[in-house]
């Protein structure tokens, strides 16, 4: 079953890293993805830009409404994602407990719905 891990990060606090622990941190990842990668769970996965480039967008009485920045105000911002393939909820969170993020902002495991073809 697939499961999406979704990143949350406080974007201002990642703007205060020093060079080293941001280096640190892409450190992390790298060594994440590729033991990902090599398990064979690893379905997908990207970081995003900030916030500050994203577009909200609704229809509203048949009209298109856009709205800059995110859907909602937060403190912890959707920083990426990795689409992971898991046995069950129980191994995803595991997998979920594992991406660098974990240890100063939120990883949310949602399972992909899957519709009847």
């Amino acid at each position: 079953m697939q499961y999406l891990c979704l990143i949350y990060e406080a974007e201002a606090l990642m703007a205060q890293r020093s060079e080293a622990d941001m280096g640190k941190m892409m450190d992390d990842y790298g060594t994440f993805t590729h033991a990902i990668k090599a398990s064979g769970q690893f379905v997908a996965g990207d970081a995003l830009m900030p916030t500050e480039t994203a577009t909200s967008v609704r229809i509203r009485n048949g009209e298109m409404i856009t709205t800059d920045g995110p859907f909602a105000e937060t403190k912890e911002q959707l920083a990426g994602y990795y689409l992971v393939e898991a046995e069950n909820l129980d191994d995803a969170i595991l997998i979920g407990s594992r991406i660098p993020a974990a240890e100063y902002g939120t990883i949310e495991v949602r399972p992909i719905m899957v519709f009847d073809q």
